[in-house]
C-alpha cells in the first residue's frame, strides 16, 4: 500500500502479531542480538520508571520468555534483586531457551505465592500473538502481584484486538517493542496495559521500511498533513461545507455548522426548511442560511460537500440524502442518515464517510463481533465509505484495509452534540481537499485535541459549545506538531 513512507509516519504503525512473525523470520541471522537489546532496553526502562527493588521476572517457554531472562540478567548486574519463576522451560535449542542459560540467579517456583512475595513481577510469560485462554494457574500468579509490568503485552491480552484471553490483570506499565500493537489502543487492552512506552530495537532499515504497507496505524498528525494557510487563500480555495439542516431539532445542525467554520472551512451553509429559517437565523447571527429546494441548491458546483444527518427526521433524510447521492456529491453521513439507513446500509453506498457510535453501527451492520477492528473493516468495504466508529478507542477505516486507531481524545466528550461537531469537522477537511479517510482521521484528533484542551479549563465537565474556540489551536497543534509540545503533554 506504502501509503506514508515517511519516517515520521512510520512511527505511527501498528505490528500485529503476523507483522511480528514477519519480522522475526526477516531478521532471523541477527535475532539472538535483537532479543538481547530487547531485553537490555526493557530494563533500562524499568530502571528508568521504578527505584531498586524486589523483582520476580515470570518468563514462558517463548520468545517473550527469552525478553524476560535477558532482562532478569541486565537488572541483576545493575544490583537489582533479582529471581526468575518459571512457567515452563524453552524447548531445547531454541532462542528462549539460549538466554535462560545465560542466567544465573534464583529461580522460584511460578506460584502466586512467590508473585505476592515480590515487589515488582515484570511478565514475560505470553506475548501478542497468545490464542488460547489462560490458565488459572496464571491468572491467580498475576492477581497476586501488587505491581505488574509486561513485556509486549500482559499476559492473555491479545495483541492484535485487545480482547482479553481469561482474567488478564492490570499492569502498571507495558514495554511495547519496536512498535505498539492494536491491543494496546483498543478497549479493553488499553486500559489494562497501563503507560505504553515503545523501545528501539535498532532494527534493520530495510525491515523497518516494510512497515510502510501496513494498513494499520495510531492516528496522528503524521498520517494527514493539513493545508496551511496561503497568502493567496479566499473562502473558495480554503472549502465550502453546506449541511441539511432540519425542522425540529435544531441545535445538531448549528453544531455542526460552527464546527466547520472554527476549524478553518472558508464559507459554510445550512439548507433549511422555510418555515425553520428564522429559528436558525436567530441561532447564530453568522449562520448562512436558504431555503432554495435542494434540487436547486445543487446546481452550485462549488457546494461539492455535504453534511446529511445532524438533527434530521427518517422523512427528512429521505427527501434530502438520494437527492444528494444522486448528484455525486461528498458526503459525512450521520445521525438522522444513520437511523434511516438501519439494517440497509446499502442505502448509504455513494457517501464519502460516515460517523456511527456502537449503536448505530450495530443497528446497521448488525451485532459487533468481539473483533471491531475486522467488524468495521468490513462495513468499510462493504459501504465503499469510511466508517468512523465512535468511542473511546474510535476507530477509522478505510476501504482498502487501511484503519487508524485513535486515543488522542478525553471521557469529557461523552455529551451529547458532540458527535455533531465532528461532523462538521470531517465536512470542513473534506471541502480542503483531503481525501475522505484522512480528512476523517484529521477531525477525529482535532476534536479530541480540542475536547481535551476544553475539558482542562472547564474542569473536566463541557458542553459541546465549549468545543468552539478550542478547534482553531487544536488545529494548529496538529499542523505543527513536531515543532510543539502538544498541550495535553505540557
Amino acid at each position: 500500500m506504502s501509503c506514508f513512507p515517511s519516517q515520521r509516519a512510520l512511527s505511527q504503525v501498528l505490528l500485529t502479531p503476523d507483522d511480528t512473525k514477519l519480522m522475526d523470520r526477516a531478521m532471523a541471522p541477527i535475532l539472538p542480538q535483537v532479543m538481547e537489546r530487547a531485553g537490555m532496553m526493557a530494563a533500562r526502562t524499568v530502571c528508568q520508571h521504578i527505584r531498586p527493588c524486589r523483582v520476580l521476572v515470570a518468563c514462558g517457554p517463548g520468545n517473550n520468555g527469552g525478553d524476560g531472562y535477558v532482562l532478569a540478567r541486565y537488572l541483576a548486574e545493575r544490583g537489582w534483586p533479582v529471581s526468575v519463576a518459571v512457567l515452563h522451560p524453552p524447548g531445547g535449542g531454541t532462542l528462549a531457551e539460549m538466554m535462560a542459560q545465560r542466567w544465573q540467579g534464583p529461580v522460584v517456583a511460578f506460584t502466586a505465592e512467590e508473585a505476592k512475595r515480590a515487589d515488582l513481577v515484570i511478565d514475560a510469560v505470553f506475548g501478542a500473538g497468545m490464542n488460547r485462554p489462560l490458565s488459572e494457574v496464571v491468572e491467580q500468579f498475576f492477581a497476586a502481584a501488587r505491581q505488574i509490568i509486561a513485556i509486549d503485552v500482559p499476559s492473555g491480552l491479545d495483541g492484535a484486538t485487545g480482547a482479553c484471553k481469561g482474567r488478564v490483570a492490570p499492569c502498571l506499565m507495558t514495554v511495547a517493542l519496536i512498535r505498539k500493537r492494536p491491543g494496546h489502543l483498543l478497549e479493553p487492552g488499553r486500559s489494562l496495559c497501563g503507560d505504553v512506552v515503545c523501545v528501539d530495537l535498532a532494527i534493520p532499515s530495510a525491515v523497518m521500511e516494510g512497515l510502510a504497507d501496513s494498513a494499520l496505524w495510531e492516528n496522528g498528525p503524521a498520517l494527514w498533513p493539513l493545508p496551511v494557510q496561503q497568502a493567496e487563500d479566499h473562502k473558495y480555495k480554503r472549502g465550502v461545507v453546506s449541511l441539511c439542516g432540519g425542522a425540529a431539532m435544531h441545535g445538531a445542525a448549528l453544531f455542526a455548522f460552527e464546527a466547520a467554520r472554527h476549524v478553518g472551512a472558508g464559507l459554510v451553509r445550512l439548507t433549511v426548511p422555510d418555515e425553520s429559517a428564522l429559528l436558525y437565523r436567530l441561532a447564530s447571527p453568522a449562520a448562512i442560511v436558504d431555503t432554495l429546494p435542494l434540487e436547486e441548491a445543487l446546481k452550485d458546483e462549488r457546494r461539492h460537500v455535504w453534511v446529511c444527518g445532524p438533527g434530521l427526521g427518517k422523512e427528512e433524510v429521505e427527501r434530502t440524502l438520494p437527492l444528494l447521492l444522486r448528484a455525486h456529491r461528498k458526503i459525512v453521513a450521520d445521525a438522522g442518515a444513520l437511523t434511516w439507513a438501519a439494517g440497509h446500509p446499502e442505502l448509504l453506498r455513494g457517501v464519502s464517510v460516515i460517523t456511527p457510535h456502537m449503536g448505530e453501527f450495530s443497528r446497521l451492520f448488525g451485532p459487533c463481533e468481539e473483533n471491531r477492528l475486522e467488524a468495521v473493516q468490513r462495513a468499510s468495504n462493504q459501504l465503499g465509505a469510511v466508517v468512523v466508529l465512535k468511542g473511546a478507542d474510535t476507530l477509522i477505516a478505510a476501504p482498502d484495509g487501511r484503519v487508524a486507531v485513535n486515543v488522542h481524545a478525553t471521557p469529557a466528550l461523552a455529551v451529547a452534540g458532540a458527535g455533531d461537531v465532528l461532523s462538521g469537522l470531517v465536512g470542513a477537511f473534506l471541502a480542503a481537499g483531503l481525501p475522505a479517510w484522512e480528512a476523517a482521521a484529521a477531525a477525529v484528533w482535532i476534536h479530541g485535541e480540542a475536547g481535551r484542551r476544553a475539558a482542562v479549563k472547564k474542569g473536566g465537565w463541557i458542553v459541546p459549545e465549549d468545543l468552539f474556540g478550542e478547534l482553531g489551536v487544536a488545529r494548529s497543534a496538529a499542523s505543527y506538531a513536531e515543532e510543539e509540545k502538544l498541550y495535553w503533554q505540557k
